[in-house]
């Protein structure tokens, strides 16, 4: 037996097609999210999602209709055909927009025609003749002698739309499977199925951000442990986290309405009450009614609010609002109607966690940054990899190499094209410079100091700018890179340097330390909408929070740095990679400044998705940043060994290889 309209049926609070339409519009590499569709209440759930609705027309929406035949209408009804079409299906609970991604990357780059998702399997499959499918029952070798097997789960199906056109159905050509976690496999086909993935959803869905006007909690079991320690008199006390304090007073602050209800008549309710400044209804028989009562008076959206309860009696409400949310350890049935389950327990925190949640969806100009943890909140534990030019830099793609020019060229083109070609050799991807304007850059109390420089007795200004280059030397220099296969870019340090970069169309922009709190700066660059590299060094967390706030997190790489010439490993603290990337949720990198790899290495070992390091052809030649510079063979040994670390990482899933089965078998021991 089916499920009677279920791709509006609630998961996690929302319908499916909702999630899968989430889920596109969180794929980066997605354009446009289109659903066809004849139902009107499915149309409006999509719109309310982000995509856009193309009626389906009735010799199309029978049963015997394929889904074929809805994509081809639908690209017939577009402007423009695309390139590649994603085919993804509702009836999938749970879709991790990074499979997407990569499954449309493995397409564009040519290895594959269809990339759809699949399940790995080692399952025996019997007809129901009694014949064996996918195995001779005669001989049945070991899972680890035999090859896996893919089981389609029906997510997604992405593929070049010419050959849509072309075949008529969605394989053809070569075709590649998009491996899936157990976790998303599932396909919603009966009532059963619909059970198994709302108890899993709180589970499997990712943390994200609770845009909500108003936040309604019970007590027991969510402000405490739902235990109470009773005294010889017969008083009750209760354990709650110091921590939720702080977590309220924000939210109060920016402007979100909050009520505790609880239908408990102890006198503690109101006492932790008043002591958070939160107004109380307690005693409370039904809880529903007061609810609905006070949304009424209060004039809010019950769509915008937060209800979260622990037990049976909180199901009403919960029903009622847009968020209903609850603790790790709730009841079943309470777990199962949840859109959330907060990480943390009643009364250890989990009424904190609400808050920080609340607070990273409310607007900046609510939220004292200083104060505030939206920045700290877990939200992406796996960034969404960043597009440069013809890559992807981010987790599970190979560590994006930077080779430095910077001013090492000495403002010498041959210089220039001698380092390009020692950054294409070592196997980088990318070469960067610095650009400035000169007469905007240079301090006037530095302006006339005189200076010795291979050309002579000069000013500062005129050393700065017999150094840099222009329009003819970086026209000359991007030629030279296109033949070598390589990225090139530049950190600007003024705005009509990013003009310049502009018009000459760089993949990116690189942000120096030393720009960091250059508010002009930045603006001009978020104004580009290219991806943004962004270096942290002698930079306070606060200061790295307003460049990102200006910056903003959709293309922004952060690099750990620290600006010390050459770097001495202990002030290295490889550390705050990690804390980068748990705090801003975007990927990190790392720019170097010490002598020899060892640090660089071990960065890419904390997750370091890109690597930069400056390079000359010669640590003795003149100039301030040749001695802390990687020579020829030194960044050839730094890309080898990072390509060998990358390999040595792994997947993480723990098997037995290959070289292993000979050992195994002769030291094995099993007693039975």
């Amino acid at each position: 037996m089916g499920v009677p309209l279920k791709n509006l049926a609630a998961v996690g609070g929302s319908p499916l097609v909702a999630r899968a339409v989430r889920a596109c519009v969180r794929a980066e590499l997605i354009d446009e999210v289109v659903v066809s569709t004849d139902h009107q209440g499915i149309a409006e759930a999509a719109r309310e999602a982000g995509a856009t609705v193309i009626d389906r027309p009735d010799d199309l929406s029978g049963a015997t209709a394929s889904s074929e035949s809805a994509v081809l209408h639908v690209l017939d009804h577009l402007p423009e055909t695309p390139d590649v079409v994603v085919l993804v299906q509702c009836t999938s609970a749970f879709i991790d927009p990074a499979d997407l991604d990569t499954a449309i990357t493995r397409v564009l780059d040519g290895h594959a025609d269809v990339v759809f998702s699949g399940l790995e399997t080692h399952e025996f499959l019997w007809s129901a003749a009694g014949d064996g499918v996918n195995h001779d029952p005669a001989h049945r070798p070991r899972r680890q002698d035999r090859e896996p097997h893919f089981r389609e789960t029906g997510a997604f199906y992405v593929m070049r739309a010419q050959g849509l056109r072309e075949q008529g159905h969605r394989f053809f050509g070569t075709v590649a499977v998009q491996p899936v976690s157990p976790h998303h496999a599932i396909e919603v086909d009966t009532p059963e199925d619909l059970e198994i993935v709302r108890a899993l959803a709180p589970f499997v869905d990712r943390p994200e951000p609770i845009d909500v006007d108003a936040v309604i909690t019970d007590f027991d079991g969510v402000h405490t442990d739902d235990r109470a320690y009773v005294d010889q008199d017969g008083r009750e006390m209760v354990a709650v986290s110091r921590s939720d304090g702080m977590g309220i007073s924000l939210l109060r602050r920016s402007g979100v309405k909050l009520m505790i209800m609880s239908t408990e008549h102890n006198p503690v309710v109101a006492a932790r009450a008043r002591k958070l400044g939160v107004p109380v209804l307690q005693g409370l028989t039904d809880k529903r009614t007061v609810l609905r009562d006070w949304l009424a008076i209060e004039g809010i959206d019950p769509a915008r609010v937060a209800y979260v309860g622990n037990d049976v009696n909180d199901l009403g409400p919960m029903n009622d609002v847009g968020w209903p949310i609850t603790v790790p350890d709730a009841h079943p049935r309470v777990r199962a109607a949840a859109r959330t389950v907060l990480t943390r327990p009643g009364g250890a925190g989990a009424v904190r966690e609400l808050c920080d949640r609340v607070l990273a969806a409310r607007p900046v100009d609510q939220v004292e940054l200083a104060t505030a943890p939206r920045a700290e909140l877990r939200l992406t534990p796996n960034a969404r990899p960043v597009q440069i030019g013809e890559a992807l830099v981010g987790a599970g793609q190979p560590v994006y190499m930077i080779a430095e020019i910077g001013i090492n060229h000495n403002g010498d083109v041959e210089i220039a094209r001698r380092l390009i070609d020692v950054a294409a050799e070592a196997g980088c991807q990318a070469v960067k410079f610095q650009k400035r304007t000169p007469e905007i850059c240079v301090p006037l109390e530095q302006r006339d100091q005189i200076r010795q420089t291979p050309w002579g007795e000069m000013t500062y200004l005129e050393y700065k700018i017999r150094t840099e280059f222009g329009l003819k030397e970086y026209s000359q220099i991007a030629e030279h890179c296109r033949e070598r296969g390589l990225d090139w870019f530049a950190s600007p340090w003024d705005v009509p340097s990013v003009e310049f970069l502009e018009n000459m169309d760089v993949v990116t922009h690189k942000v120096a330390s030393a720009s960091v709190t250059d508010v002009d700066l930045l603006r001009a660059l978020a104004s580009t909408g290219k991806p943004i590299i962004l270096s942290t060094g002698m930079s306070t967390l606060e200061e790295i929070d307003r460049a990102v706030e200006i910056l903003g997190t959709s293309k922004l790489v952060l690099m750990h740095a620290t600006s010390t010439y050459p770097l001495p490993p202990e002030e290295a603290n490889l550390r705050t990679i990690v804390t980068l990337q748990e705090r801003y949720g975007v990927p990190v990198g790392y720019s170097g400044h010490e002598r020899g790899l060892q640090i660089s290495l071990a960065a890419v070992t904390l997750g370091a998705v890109t690597v930069e390091r400056h390079i000359t052809l010669d640590r003795t030649m003149w100039g301030s940043d040749h001695a802390a510079s990687l020579e020829p063979a030194g960044l050839e040994h730094l890309v080898r060994d990072i390509r060998i670390i990358e390999t040595a990482l792994g997947d993480g899933v723990k098997r037995v290889f290959p070289g292993e089965e000979a050992p195994r078998a002769r030291l094995r021991r099993v007693a039975v």
